[in-house]
This record gives structure tokens, C-alpha cells and sequence, in this order.
């Protein structure tokens, strides 16, 4: 039996330092981004059982924003595997996430103003990313197809 040994181009470009470092900055901003996401969960469970109000968008979106994280980086790592699905969805959300969030926080009366700030705050590390993932280092690994 004989396996094939030889590296595509592909395959040598995303194993070289320059991507994998790229790579490693993005998840370690979406390290950043779960830890921030889960203190922010606890910070609507605080609210609530202090007896403030905490309405049924807080809840939802404190709940699903740390799950989020979770995908995000295995897309992440996937993506520093070679999958090119996989960074590109990364990509994606990247830059559609913090205007979704951000944009619906800005609407009158869905959040309380603290509610709001502390999005803003989870988003950062998610604005890095898409800073990282449109960088040359990734864009080089990824070329689109014309």
C-alpha cells in the first residue's frame, strides 16, 4: 500500500507560521469572546435574582452567545485544518455578528442601556476576528476563485 506523502500547495500554505499565527490569534479572540459571553450570562442571572427585570430577549440572547462561541471556534479550528467551508463561515459571521447585535441592541426599549454596553463589549474580540480573517495571511491561504 502506498500513501502519498507530497504536500499540495494548499496544504503547505496553511501549515506555514505566518497562517497558523493568524489562526491563533482568531481563536484566542474567541476565547476571549466565550469568556466574555459567559460573564454576561451570569451578569443577566445576577440581574435576575436580584429582582430587576430581565426580559425573555436577555435571556435567549445571554444563552446562545456563549453556545455560539463554541461553534465559532470548532469552525475555527476546522478552518486551520484546511476546511475553506469553514473559514468562510467564520469570515461571514465575523463581520455580520457584531452589526446584528449591535444594530438590534440600538432598537428603543429591547435592552436596558448595561444590557447593550455589555454586547458591545462581547462583540470586540468578533471584530477582531474579522479583521484577522480579511488580513493577508488568511487571504493568501484562501485565494478566491475567480
Amino acid at each position: 500500500m502506498e500513501t502519498d506523502t507530497h504536500d499540495t500547495a494548499e496544504t503547505v500554505m496553511i501549515k506555514s507560521p505566518r497562517v497558523q499565527g493568524a489562526f491563533d490569534a482568531a481563536k484566542n479572540n474567541i476565547r476571549v469572546y466565550a469568556a466574555l459571553s459567559a460573564v454576561a450570562l451570569l451578569g443577566v442571572i445576577v440581574v435576575s435574582v436580584s429582582g430587576h427585570t430581565v426580559n425573555t430577549f436577555m435571556w435567549v440572547r445571554a444563552v446562545l452567545l456563549p453556545v455560539v462561541a463554541v461553534l465559532i471556534y470548532r469552525m475555527t479550528v476546522s478552518g486551520s485544518q484546511g476546511s475553506r467551508r469553514a473559514f468562510e463561515r467564520v469570515s461571514g459571521l465575523a463581520l455580520i455578528m457584531p452589526i446584528a447585535i449591535i444594530g438590534v441592541d440600538l432598537i428603543p426599549g429591547i435592552c436596558p442601556p448595561w444590557y447593550a454596553v455589555t454586547q458591545v463589549v462581547c462583540m470586540l474580540p468578533i471584530v477582531r476576528v474579522a479583521f484577522i480573517t480579511r488580513g493577508s495571511a488568511l487571504r493568501s491561504a484562501f485565494p478566491t476563485a475567480r
